[in-house]
């Protein structure tokens, strides 16, 4: 699903923060009013997935006569509340509660993961599973030998594919990484020679020493020769003395 390559702040939330500023309370969050937990992780979990739904062309255009905000008042409103109450709650959490905040997104997280776990269930049972190609290790883990990133990999691929990248992830409570999350590029050499790369932007992952799977499709439209390349985490924001612990297994690449 494209949820998974797409950061998870949607554009409600930047709405609401600027909404709550707009407001006349003077930053003073009333713990009044406020959509219980359990019902908020529903309205932020179908949010998101609408921003990933909405990036699709053939929907977008579905909506381009609506005002940018109205699929998702829409939301909130089919789960019973309003904006104004929408708005309260993650004033609230926002200036009241940060750090439940942020319990409250790793639960609709994993919401979102199972949610495209039974969907690639459903879709193998259809078309079923392709050959596997990843021409890689069947596993990395780090820490591993000194001084020796044991992510990074780096392969040729086919012009115009479409492949699916599908792996088991599992993030240790202890794992220092900063913004962890998958640092993947196709890249080719343009016609000076030099380098070209483009980036594949994916969701960060849950650090709750769990095992995750996580599934992401590649467009490959770079006219040949390309390569991918990149890193199960990539590490690029984490400082070389900061501990990572994590595991990467049931690696699945194919067209």
């Amino acid at each position: 699903m494209r949820s998974m390559t797409r950061y998870f702040l949607p554009v409600l939330i930047v709405f609401m923060i600027v909404a709550g500023s707009c407001s006349g309370r003077k930053n003073k969050a009333e713990h009044k009013d406020i959509i219980p937990d359990k019902d908020l992780i529903s309205i932020l979990t179908d949010v998101h997935l609408a921003d990933g739904l909405l990036s699709l062309p053939s929907i977008n255009d579905r909506f381009s006569w609506s005002d940018t905000l109205s699929p998702y008042i829409d939301i909130i409103e089919g789960h019973g509340y309003t904006k104004p109450q929408m708005d309260r709650t993650m004033r609230y959490y926002f200036i009241k509660k940060p750090k439940k905040l942020l319990k409250i997104y790793d639960k609709v997280l994993g919401g979102i993961s199972e949610i495209e776990s039974r969907v690639d269930k459903e879709y193998l049972k259809v078309v079923g599973e392709g050959q596997n190609i990843w021409p890689g290790k069947s596993f990395y883990s780090y820490p591993g030998n000194p001084g020796e990133d044991l992510t990074w990999f780096d392969f040729p691929v086919s012009y115009a594919q479409i492949y699916s990248l599908k792996f088991t992830l599992t993030m240790y409570p202890d794992d220092l990484s900063v913004n962890p999350r998958l640092g993947l590029f196709f890249s080719h050499p343009d016609t000076a020679g030099n380098e070209k790369k483009i980036s594949i932007s994916t969701l960060p992952y849950l650090k709750d020493g769990q095992p995750h799977t996580y599934k992401i499709i590649l467009h490959q439209k770079l006219p040949p020769p390309v390569r991918l390349t990149g890193w199960f985490i990539n590490q690029e924001e984490t400082a070389p003395d900061k501990e990572k612990h994590f595991r990467v297994e049931d690696i699945i690449l194919s067209f």
